[in-house]
């Protein structure tokens, strides 16, 4: 196996227990690291220090990574227009906080009949977040709801 050593040098090819011995006189683990190569390569190292180092990255990368939520708001096709205002002042709060939101519009009994009502009522909620939110999705219907995802604006 080639064997590297805890500085980086290489120690040559060695035999397994040839490395284990090296490993054993500097004090450090003999750690395989491309098992697939041929020979496999080891390095001599300290284990812990090691597997610490790598736990260290992942809580760094954990704790830069964004989540984004799909927040969702529900609304009818007779959604008044002071109704509509207090959902958007929600909506706007959840796009402050850089989430997604899905507005539905759900249709019950024969309200599906005028379709459209549905779609003026997104109009105007975009119209008082347009200054806040960008249509990711435009509204499409999906079975007796109508749909739409609207995104922050960077």
């Amino acid at each position: 196996m080639r064997v590297i050593g805890p500085e980086g040098e290489q120690l040559g090819i060695l035999s397994k227990d040839e490395a284990l011995k090296a490993a054993e006189e500097i004090g450090l683990d003999l750690v395989e690291v491309a098992s697939n190569a041929d020979p496999p390569v080891c390095r001599i190292m300290d284990y812990g220090k090691f597997k610490y180092q790598q736990s260290k990255k992942a809580q760094i990368a954990r704790k830069k990574q964004k989540i984004i939520l799909v927040k969702e708001i529900k609304l009818r096709p007779k959604t008044d227009i002071h109704d509509l205002e207090v959902k958007a002042k929600h909506a706007r709060r959840f796009l402050e906080e850089g989430n997604k939101i899905k507005v539905t519009v759900r249709y019950r009994g024969r309200e599906i009949v005028h379709a459209n009502r549905g779609q003026i009522v997104l109009n105007k909620l975009m119209e008082l977040l347009e200054d806040a939110a960008v249509v990711e999705s435009n509204a499409k219907m999906e079975g007796r709801t109508m749909v739409m995802v609207i995104t922050p604006k960077t």
